[in-house]
């Protein structure tokens, strides 16, 4: 019996494994917003339920529903589920939007 050679490979492109990214979404979620020290003040609340795709747009739909937190959102600092976050953040449903003014003293 002869030895046989390497096997021939084939010429046909072998379909690489890519493997499945989540893709991102624009819808609205529906969130809980907490206000903090001023912007509690400014709401008239200590929370409510907003939707909005991003941290931004949650915000600028309270600050639609209550004007004179214009003032405050433009310098606070929003958390997501207790992380700080700008306000292209994504938000899911059921998740918590915080609004933190500046805060003094110590």
């Amino acid at each position: 019996m002869a030895p046989s050679g390497p096997e021939p490979r084939t010429t046909e492109p072998v379909a690489a494994a890519v493997p499945a990214t989540p893709v991102a979404t624009t819808s609205a979620a529906t969130v809980t917003v907490r206000y903090w020290a001023a912007a509690r003040a400014a709401a008239g609340t200590d929370s409510e339920t907003r939707t909005g795709a991003t941290v931004g747009e949650v915000v600028d739909a309270a600050v639609a529903a209550h004007p004179d937190l214009a003032r405050v959102a433009r310098v606070a600092t929003f958390l997501l589920d207790g992380r700080k976050v700008g306000r292209d953040a994504p938000v899911v449903d059921g998740g918590t939007v915080e609004v933190l003014p500046p805060f003094a003293g110590g």
